[in-house]
């Protein structure tokens, strides 16, 4: 009962939203209706992948699929149409521009899932719902997993700051990022992480979703990480909670990176900044080391 009532405040509280600024909110959704999403540019072929080593594709937005030496990983896995909250067969919320690179039914088995926080945008019920499966682990920001509870995955862990858990192979550790982790208004308890992968010989950081923070300096270790997937868009007017691409790319050099993976872009036009202008602005910040760039369009796949 406590869960329904929530729900039914959050709707209620949309609804009031909406009509506050209606006619605006229904001429843009009817709008964003209607709109065409166009085809990724490039499509990535997991299915060549060896067990060995460390890759990489961008799938679109926050979607990462990772292969490090056989441990597949995907990142905040978005692979609907809209996000936002669903309504019987709608969805309130922000329309694609550009189609996922690959479709769930393309995906190799994938062994974990990494989500950083309960926002629309990176924690999708409906690509969840697709993705559970008795041999896939969750591991998602403290006070998440009660989203997740008619869902069967083979386990769910939730980490706070600091906390770390060991997956086979791998080791998942929970870091503090600049952001927030509320899904609604209620909600405002629930947690946001960044995390670091470590398996083998290889490291790996995912930033999530964060402002600037001088806290990836505290990662830094005579191991580098071999890559860097950080946040480089929405931050025009969100500034105090989305990273520019200056900054992005210094919170990755901060945190001791070789290579860096542009996420958070080119997928949902969630603010003002041009299309291009992420990854135009992040290839100048990095100047000479443009190189370490790995990937810059939807649908790019790299190998290490």
């Amino acid at each position: 009962m406590p869960r329904r009532n929530a729900a039914l405040a959050n709707v209620a509280g949309l609804g009031t939203w909406a009509y506050r600024t209606a006619p605006r909110f229904w001429k843009q959704y009817s709008a964003e209706r209607r709109r065409t999403v166009r085809p990724a540019p490039f499509r990535p072929n997991p299915q060549n992948w060896s067990d060995r080593g460390l890759f990489a594709a961008w799938l679109g937005h926050s979607t990462v699929l990772l292969k490090i030496d056989g441990l597949t990983i995907l990142t905040d896995p978005v692979f609907s149409r809209s996000v936002g909250l669903s309504i019987g067969p709608l969805t309130l919320g922000v329309k694609r521009l550009v189609e996922p690179a690959l479709r769930i039914p393309e995906l190799p088995r994938i062994d974990l899932v990494l989500l950083s926080h309960a926002h629309f945008d990176h924690f999708d019920l409906p690509s969840l719902r697709r993705l559970r499966n008795r041999s896939t682990t969750i591991v998602t920001a403290s006070k998440t997993a009660d989203l997740l509870h008619c869902m069967r995955f083979a386990a769910v862990h939730e980490l706070a700051w600091d906390e770390r858990v060991q997956l086979g192979p791998a080791t998942i550790k929970a870091f503090e990022v600049n952001h927030w982790g509320a899904r609604m208004r209620t909600d405002s308890y629930r947690g946001y992480n960044g995390y670091i992968i470590e398996a083998g010989r290889y490291r790996v950081l995912f930033g999530g979703d964060t402002a600037y923070t001088t806290a990836f300096r505290t990662l830094k270790s005579a191991h580098p990480f071999d890559l860097a997937i950080m946040p480089v868009g929405a931050y025009d007017p969100w500034i105090h909670y989305h990273a520019t691409p200056e900054q992005s790319w210094q919170m990755a050099n901060d945190a001791g990176a070789s290579r860096f993976l542009p996420v958070h872009h080119q997928t949902f036009a969630l603010s003002r900044e041009p299309y291009l202008e992420p990854i135009e602005r992040l290839m100048e910040a990095a100047g000479a080391e443009a190189g370490r760039i790995v990937l810059d369009s939807i649908g790019r796949e790299f190998q290490a």
